[in-house]
């Protein structure tokens, strides 16, 4: 039945435990999690295998940053709705992210209420 999919979210972060936070918060609103990954490098391969709707990247990660990793995706797909999350972020990374074609930004530590509200109504936006 058309318009009951499930939004499909990817989920990337080298942090375990903010990885199994961020899964399980969006698994109990309803997202479909297709996938995680623990890297650029990961995130950009997977990314293209599995095409969410939305990526949740961590901006700071070992082999390839985040911001790095978003230009490879939106590469992959030019529209592609990526939301960055970082403890480790300036005013001019986030300006640099938005340049770069980030759907928005999520500060770590963060509250799940937030970060839901967060995706919704960057996600929302988008689709008008």
């Amino acid at each position: 039945m058309e318009g009951s999919k499930k939004t499909s979210v990817f989920v990337v972060d080298d942090d375990k435990v903010t990885k199994e936070i961020l899964i399980s918060m969006l698994r109990n609103e309803g997202y479909l999690v297709v996938g995680e990954a623990s890297n650029g490098v990961q995130a950009v391969k997977h990314y293209a295998e599995l095409q969410p709707d939305i990526v949740l990247l961590d901006m700071t990660m070992p082999k390839m940053d985040g911001l790095h990793a978003l230009e490879e995706i939106r590469k992959i797909n030019p529209s592609a709705f990526v939301l960055l999350i970082s403890a480790h972020f300036t005013a001019e990374k986030i300006t640099e992210a938005i340049q770069k074609g980030a759907a928005g930004f999520v500060a770590k530590p963060f509250k799940t209420a937030d970060v839901l509200e967060k995706i919704s109504k960057s996600w929302k936006a988008r689709k008008k």
